[in-house]
């Protein structure tokens, strides 16, 4: 079985896909190497195992799929289920999240473990709307952990790369439904997005850019606008050009299976990801690499990648730079406001490997940390030092994971 994009091919022996508690309890009492596996998305091996990939995906426990509670506004999901169809459940009973990825096709659990995120200047990562988990350890012991009542568990076991054992539910919170609108700025001077930078991305509640680093101009920048009555399009700084077709995130590329654009305001899980679920939107074969730096170093990672566009352009077909507030969970890499860029590579395996050290060259200065799931070259001894609580992570790690049947593929190397 491979990865989403084609590039992996798992080691792993066997997948099971439990039906029930029961089930799952049974996969793991057979013991041996397991691994949750999401959706898989991830671009390394952070989900592999050379025994058996588990799939939550199809798992019953007798509660419904999406169980909001009225009262809190809390939603317990199946952890499974994927973002865009947790958004729907939510629409048609007038609750939202506050933040989506660009893409609505990944589960909860995998998008939580790995720190997956959105876009804008106050919207955290994902996880950060986790405040529940439930958790089946591989002894077959399932937990439920809470941010009110375990606090000093709960930061480490949210972005938990899986190390701790198969979640089965993440309970989420939610606010009341909201529209949004969509509105393109095209070939936006770079001197406009140095200078302006901060203008830029506050000008909606969700702003991403989109480069090859090389052209003389920022070809895209997407706002995603709260959009009462009336609303208008941004108008951060003066002379933005504003595109009136539909544009896909990258050049020459069909936008059917864009959000609707052009400010046509809609609701939030139909506007916040830039692509509809029933589409799969990739052009066809790709690498993800992403760095997420402080906020703070945000002009001083653009000129140092324009710096490098001759090595980085052409193996690209986009970069996205968006921005995504703090959170306090342990292995988050946004432990202050952030900055993420976000590159869609070729699938040019050798080529992107070479020039992945060179980013790192320049930005690791900068306080870059890399993206959980994505292609990076850090060495993980080194990931583990950006992380001031690795150390008790670790150790989280071993007394949930007592026989260390969970650290296969790159979990095994960070965590050793």
């Amino acid at each position: 079985m491979q990865n989403w994009a084609g590039n992996l091919h798992y080691a792993a022996q066997a997948l099971a896909r439990p039906a029930t508690l029961d089930e799952l309890a049974e996969v793991l009492a057979d013991g041996g190497p397991v691994r949750p596996l999401g959706s898989r998305h991830s671009f390394n091996d952070i989900a592999d195992t050379t025994g058996t990939q588990i799939q939550v995906d199809r798992l019953d426990d007798g509660r419904p799929a999406a169980d909001l509670d009225p009262d809190t506004g809390v939603v317990s999901v199946n952890a499974g289920l994927r973002y865009g169809e947790l958004s729907r459940a939510l629409q048609l009973q007038g609750r939202a999240l506050a933040s989506l990825a660009s893409l609505p096709h990944i589960s909860v659990a995998g998008a939580v473990a790995t720190a997956t995120h959105g876009s804008g200047d106050t919207n955290p990562s994902l996880a950060a709307a986790v405040v529940g988990l439930e958790i089946m350890t591989t002894r077959g012991e399932l937990r439920r952990i809470t941010r009110a009542d375990d606090p000093e568990v709960f930061p480490g076991a949210v972005v938990s790369l899986g190390a701790l054992g198969i979640v089965t539910r993440v309970e989420l919170e939610t606010m009341p439904t909201f529209d949004v609108r969509q509105d393109i700025a095209v070939d936006v001077p770079w001197d406009t997005v140095l200078d302006s930078f901060d203008a830029l991305t506050g000008a909606a509640y969700s702003v991403s850019m989109f480069t090859s680093w090389d052209e003389p101009a920022v070809r895209q920048v997407l706002f995603k606008s709260l959009a009462p009555a009336g609303a208008q399009r941004p108008q951060p700084v003066e002379g933005l050009r504003w595109s009136t077709v539909p544009m896909h995130p990258l050049p020459d590329v069909d936008p059917v299976a864009c959000t609707d654009q052009l400010g046509v305001a809609g609701p939030w899980h139909e506007r916040l990801s830039h692509f509809r679920l029933e589409f799969t939107p990739s052009s066809g074969a790709e690498l993800q690499t992403e760095y997420l730096l402080p906020r703070r170093h945000a002009v001083a990672a653009i000129e140092e990648m324009r710096r490098l566009a001759p090595q980085v352009a052409p193996l690209l077909q986009t970069c996205e730079i968006r921005t995504v507030a703090a959170d306090d969970l342990w292995l988050s890499p946004f432990p202050e406001d952030s900055v993420a860029l976000h590159f869609t590579w070729h699938q040019r395996d050798t080529e992107v490997a070479a020039v992945l050290p060179v980013i790192e060259d320049a930005l690791l200065p900068l306080g870059a940390r890399p993206h959980w799931g994505k292609l990076f070259a850090l060495d993980p001894a080194d990931v583990g030092a950006l992380y001031p609580r690795f150390g008790e992570f670790r150790a989280l790690a071993d007394r949930f994971d007592p026989d260390g049947r969970l650290r296969g593929g790159y979990l095994a190397r960070l965590l050793g």
